[in-house]
C-alpha cells in the first residue's frame, strides 16, 4: 500500500549511503546465498502454475503464506541481524526473511534473480491519521486492539479527507540505487522499482476515522452523508493514482507481487497488447478492493454503498481481485458485476458450498484457512489437515489458492507453521488435475 492510515510518512531524504566493510560482507554473503536459490529452475516452474491458476487454467491449488508473526520466528540466529547501520539493517532483515521462508515455509514461494531498489515515492496522504488507544497482549507484536476516536461525525468533517500530492525524490532514489549496486556487485543486479500493486481499501480507512458502530448506524440514519463519505475518499485514492500514472512511477504486478489479499500476480492477459514498457499504465495491471467492515450488512448495501463507489477504481485495472476478511457468499452476484473480476477471496467464515455453486470455474477462490490453527495451546497438524482437505473436497473442479494470512500468533513455537506449510505442499499434490 503506498500509505497507513495509522501515522504520517515523513518524505525521503537524499543523502549518500555509506556502507562499512563489516555490514557490506554480511549483505554480501546473504545476497550470494539468495542468488543461488533464484538460479533454480524450480521458480520458472512455479511462475507457470501461478500462470495457469490466474488465467483460469489451473494444474492444482497453489500455496503461500503471508502476514508473518516475524517477532516469533527466530530459531538459532536465523533472524538475528549483524549489520549497524539502520540502511543495511533494512537490506539485511529483508534478505534474512527471504532466506528463512524459503527454508522453513515455502509453499509455492518464487524468489526473484534481482534485487529491488524501490522509488523514492512519497504522498501526502489524506490529510487525517487514526486518532486511536491501543492495546496490547504482546509488546513485540504488531496486532493490536484498537478504539477509535470519532473524528468524523458531520458534513463539515469531511473537509479533513485532503486530496493526496504525490512526489519522487530522484535523487534519493540515485543514492540508494547505487549504494545497492555497490554492495550486491558481481552478485545479483539491482533494478529500480516504482509503486506496484496498490491496496485500495476506501472502507477500512473510513472506519478509523468514522467509528465502527457509527458508520453502520450511519448506512441508514444518515445514507447521504456515508455517501459522500465514501465518494470523498474514493476521489483522494484516484487523485493520487492519476499522478503515480502521469509521473511514470507505476511497476507491473504480473509476478511474484501479492496480488489484494491473495497470492501471486503471474498471468498471460496482463500487461496486454497496449503495453508500453517504457510508461506503465493501470490497465496493465491488477486492481483490488474489499470492504471488510461489511460483512454483516446486506448484498444490496454492500453494492450501494462500497462496490458502485469502487468501480470508478477498478474499471481502470486490467484485471481485479475483490474481498479479504469478509465473507462473501451472499454478495457474490453483487461482485460479479465487476466487469474485470478475477479472484474472489473466500476467508474461513464463508460459505463455500455456496460459493462454489456460484462462482464455478469463472473466477479464483482465494481461500484463507483459518490461521486460529497456531494460537491454541498445542498445535494439531491433523486439524490442520483436515481443514485443508474439508476445503479442497468441497470446491472440487473450481480454480484455488491457499493463502495462509493474519497469523498474529504462533505461540512462539515456529515449528508450527513450519509444520502447516509442508502439510499443505504435501495435500495440493492429491488435488493436481
Amino acid at each position: 500500500m503506498l500509505h497507513d492510515p495509522s501515522h504520517y510518512e515523513p518524505p525521503p531524504i537524499a543523502h549518500e549511503i555509506e556502507v562499512s566493510d563489516h555490514d557490506e560482507g554480511i549483505l554480501r554473503a546473504l545476497a550470494s546465498e539468495l542468488a543461488e536459490i533464484a538460479a533454480l529452475p524450480i521458480h520458472a516452474e512455479r511462475a507457470e502454475l501461478w500462470r495457469k491458476l490466474n488465467d483460469l487454467e489451473s494444474e492444482r491449488p497453489m500455496v503461500w503464506i503471508n502476514e508473518i508473526p516475524w517477532h516469533e520466528m527466530d530459531v538459532d540466529g536465523e533472524l538475528t541481524l549483524q549489520t549497524t547501520d539502520p540502511w543495511a539493517q533494512d537490506q539485511e532483515r529483508d534478505l534474512r526473511r527471504t532466506l528463512y521462508q524459503w527454508r522453513h515455509l515455502q509453499g509455492d514461494m518464487i524468489v526473484d534473480d534481482f534485487i529491488t531498489c524501490p522509488l523514492a515515492i512519497h504522498s501526502t496522504d489524506f490529510g487525517i491519521i487514526e486518532d486511536v488507544e491501543v492495546v496490547k497482549t504482546d509488546d513485540a507484536n504488531d496486532i493490536v486492539s484498537r478504539e477509535f476516536h470519532i473524528q468524523i461525525k458531520d458534513w463539515d468533517d469531511l473537509e479533513k479527507i485532503r486530496m493526496p500530492v504525490v512526489t519522487h525524490n530522484e535523487e534519493a532514489t540515485e543514492f540508494r540505487y547505487q549504494a545497492m549496486c555497490e554492495v550486491y556487485d558481481g552478485i545479483m543486479p539491482v533494478r529500480k522499482m516504482g509503486q506496484t500493486h496498490v491496496w485500495y481499501t476506501p472502507w477500512d480507512y473510513l472506519v478509523r476515522w468514522w467509528g465502527v458502530q457509527e458508520a453502520m448506524m450511519d448506512l441508514v440514519m444518515r445514507p447521504d452523508l456515508v455517501h459522500a463519505g465514501v465518494e470523498r475518499t474514493v476521489q483522494a485514492w484516484m487523485v493520487e493514482m492519476d499522478q503515480f500514472e502521469s509521473m511514470n512511477l507505476l511497476a507491473l504486478d504480473n509476478d511474484n507481487t501479492r496480488i489484494g489479499s491473495g497470492g501471486y500476480g503471474y498471468t498471460s492477459e496482463l500487461p496486454g497488447d497496449d503495453y508500453d514498457p517504457e510508461w506503465v499504465k493501470t490497465r496493465n495491471m491488477w486492481g483490488c478492493s474489499n470492504a471488510q467492515i461489511f460483512s454483516e450488512v446486506s448484498p444490496q448495501m454492500r453494492w450501494e454503498f462500497a462496490v458502485e463507489h469502487d468501480l470508478k477504481w477498478l474499471e481502470r485495472f486490467g484485471l481485479t481481485y475483490y474481498g479479504c476478511c469478509e465473507p462473501l457468499d451472499q454478495s457474490i452476484d453483487v461482485i460479479k458485476r465487476i466487469p474485470n473480476l478475477r479472484k474472489i477471496s473466500t476467508t474461513p467464515w464463508a460459505n463455500v458450498p455456496s460459493m462454489v455453486e456460484q462462482v464455478g470455474t469463472d473466477y479464483v477462490l482465494s481461500r484463507k484457512p483459518n490461521p486460529n490453527v497456531f494460537a491454541r495451546d498445542a498445535f494439531n497438524p491433523e486439524l490442520a489437515r483436515e481443514q485443508l482437505v474439508e476445503f479442497l473436497d468441497a470446491s472440487k473442479g473450481c480454480h484455488r489458492e491457499l493463502i495462509m494470512k493474519d497469523i498474529s500468533t504462533v505461540r512462539y513455537e515456529p515449528q508450527r507453521l513450519w509444520q502447516w506449510a509442508d502439510i499443505a505442499a504435501e495435500v495440493v499434490q492429491d488435488y493436481a488435475t
